[in-house]
């Protein structure tokens, strides 16, 4: 059965809907952190009844999971872009590692929000973005570089060896953002190295360790 012009209707007003209540969300948590949300809370701000933040959403941890979309994809946009000049899948993951502490250091805000906060849980498939879709999950995509590695022979290819080599990679460069994060260059309790060579030399401690771990048996 075909939608009507008042279906469309009904979808168009439950999207503004949506979109108002994840924007008060986003205040809230860039204001607080997580701590601050409730479906009642959220509601009241949006002006809505609780009624209807829970038809859209269901609950507290959907909520915050369809409020971090936004962030994702941009984060995905950055990696994608960075890739583009090159074909080399080292070259590829390299970029692709600057692009996301960049993405990291310029976006402090939107990066403490979903990779520097607990909160609680949603199924995967409560995100609009695609879960396992590069195009639009950032691991996702960052697994695909990695896979590619592997395809060359390098590295080993089983899946639980490009899972690994992935998130201790993502694990590595989300510690490097997050310390410039909390403790900003102009902190005097480490001395400060040159950032983009500290940068680009942990990024070769990496790839070099996970070459050596991961090497062909």
């Amino acid at each position: 059965m075909s939608s009507t012009p008042k279906d469309a209707r009904k979808q168009r007003e439950a999207e503004q809907r949506r979109k108002a209540i994840i924007k008060i969300v986003r205040k809230l948590i860039k204001k607080g952190g997580v701590g601050e949300i409730s479906l009642r809370k959220v509601a009241e701000l949006a002006g809505y009844s609780t009624t209807v933040v829970y038809s859209l959403f269901g609950d507290k941890g959907t909520l915050i999971t369809q409020a971090m979309d936004e962030d994702l994809l941009e984060l995905t946009g950055f990696m994608r872009q960075a890739v583009e000049a090159h074909t080399d899948p080292l070259d590829r993951i390299r970029a692709t590692a600057r692009a996301y502490i960049h993405f990291g250091v310029t976006h402090p805000d939107e990066y403490a929000f979903v990779f520097m906060q607990r909160r609680p849980h949603a199924p995967n498939e409560s995100a609009r973005v695609q879960h396992g879709d590069p195009l639009q999950d950032p691991y996702a995509f960052a697994r695909a570089l990695f896979a590619q590695w592997a395809a060359t022979g390098v590295v080993r290819d089983l899946d639980v060896d490009v899972d690994l080599m992935t998130q201790i990679f993502w694990e590595g460069i989300h510690g490097f953002t997050a310390r410039h994060l909390v403790m900003g260059l102009d902190d005097t309790w480490m001395p400060e190295v040159p950032n983009e060579a500290h940068r680009d030399l942990m990024i070769e401690v990496l790839l070099t360790g996970l070459a050596a771990a991961f090497a062909p048996r």
